[in-house]
């Protein structure tokens, strides 16, 4: 009976995912996949495979909502939330590969204005390693680039 629930599982929500990425955000507030994604001729196998939705550019910093207070948590998604905290525009500049963007999230800073991020694996584990390779010295794009590398095989 279990045999193929994983098989099920990932069906299932990878329908879920084509059918609300398919929603359409207003012009002036749409994040955008990076340019040189938008022309690419995808592989069959590649529509389970799509970029979550992020800023190529960094945002306004007034235009980011706030994150929510790091000392409501504790551990690892203290740590997690304060990455969000001290780097609003290189989080907003990165893919959540929970695909979150599906519920309307714009990008891995969605995930730290609410509690979302709080049972999120992916979520925090993405936080946490942009700002390690930020304080490594490396650049948003650089830091999606990994970001994706990482994530978008699965």
């Amino acid at each position: 009976m279990f045999k193929y629930f994983p098989i099920r599982l990932f069906l299932i929500v990878s329908l879920f995912g084509l059918a609300a990425s398919a929603c359409s955000h207003s012009e002036g507030d749409k994040p955008t996949v990076d340019p040189h994604l938008a022309h690419a001729q995808p592989s069959p196998s590649a529509i389970a495979r799509r970029i979550p939705a992020h800023f190529t550019e960094p945002p306004d910093i007034k235009s980011l909502p706030p994150t929510l207070d790091p000392a409501d948590f504790k551990d690892k998604v203290r740590e997690a939330y304060q990455a969000a905290k001290d780097h609003p525009q290189l989080l907003a500049q990165l893919p959540c590969f929970c695909y979150c963007d599906t519920i309307g999230h714009k990008s891995l800073h969605s995930c730290y204005e609410d509690d979302h991020s709080t049972g999120c694996a992916v979520c925090i584990d993405s936080a946490l390693t942009a700002r390690q390779l930020s304080k490594e010295g490396m650049g948003a794009k650089e830091i999606r680039d990994t970001l994706i590398a990482r994530y978008n095989k699965y």
